[in-house]
């Protein structure tokens, strides 16, 4: 079994993959002070619940956008695992050329994004993450990297709200009956909420002008199940695609 690890900055996904099954997942909040003994307590208890054992796991993939976890997870999987982990970085094969002016700007789980992109859905694709950041990855139809869109979060744009305005309310994020708000919870979430399907629609139909050509949309990231009852831009929805890519990153380097 595989097992693959997504550190991302609000969260930490893994996936347990028996060939190409995704057979279990969990997610837990990244804590980069949390010491290696605390991650493995997570992760030993998830296993057991599951009826899993260390020794099931034969290989193990892992991207992190936050480098010191990077440590922390190694010497989880090391102890416990008796097993060192492939981290996506220089050196690893992914098979995607990145078409930028600085490659190395790049993040791991955008590249990892446009391997299983373009594996799942040919191309041309566009990788909408509703997660920490809201990130476009684009695609080409021959799993090229051109480029991509960043934008803040939708929970830190409600953050700011209610940080910066000492009489606005810390508000549920959840979309409104209507987007004319009769009271001001329901304004700062159709604000908040709509505010953030305009900006979706308003890109992805931006950079499909700009690609002249139709490319899948596919809607990734924690708060993706926030936007896209909100809005058709999307062609589907699918919160695995990192683990997948992970997958698919590690056994195209064992061959």
């Amino acid at each position: 079994m595989l097992l693959a690890v997504d550190i991302g900055n609000t969260n930490i996904t893994i996936g347990v993959f028996e060939k190409e099954k995704l057979r279990h997942t969990w997610r837990m909040a990244t804590m980069a002070n949390k010491m290696p003994d605390e991650y493995a307590i997570f992760l030993l208890s998830a296993f057991n619940n599951e009826s899993l054992k260390p020794a099931d796991i034969s290989g193990i993939a892992m991207c992190s956008t936050v480098p010191p976890l990077v440590t922390i997870f190694t010497e989880v999987f090391q102890r416990y695992f008796n097993n060192r982990p492939m981290v996506i970085g220089p050196g690893v094969k992914t098979g995607v050329r990145i078409r930028m002016d600085n490659p190395r700007e790049v993040g791991p789980d955008r590249i990892v994004n446009t391997v299983a992109a373009h594996h799942l859905y040919q191309g041309p694709v566009i990788v909408v993450d509703v997660g920490t950041a809201t990130t476009f990855d684009i695609v080409t139809g021959e799993g090229d990297y051109i480029g991509g869109v960043i934008a803040p979060g939708i929970s830190h744009a409600a953050e700011a709200l209610t940080s910066r305005t000492a009489a606005l309310p810390r508000i549920e994020l959840v979309a409104p009956k209507q987007a004319i708000g009769p009271n001001t919870i329901s304004a700062m979430q159709s604000g908040i909420v709509f505010g953030y399907v305009g900006l979706i629609e308003g890109i992805t139909e931006r950079i499909q002008r700009e690609l002249k050509k139709k490319a899948t949309v596919v809607a990734t990231g924690g708060y993706a199940y926030i936007i896209t009852p909100e809005t058709t831009i999307f062609d589907t929805v699918n919160p695995d695609i990192t683990l997948i890519g992970l997958r698919l990153i590690y056994e195209m380097n064992q061959a």
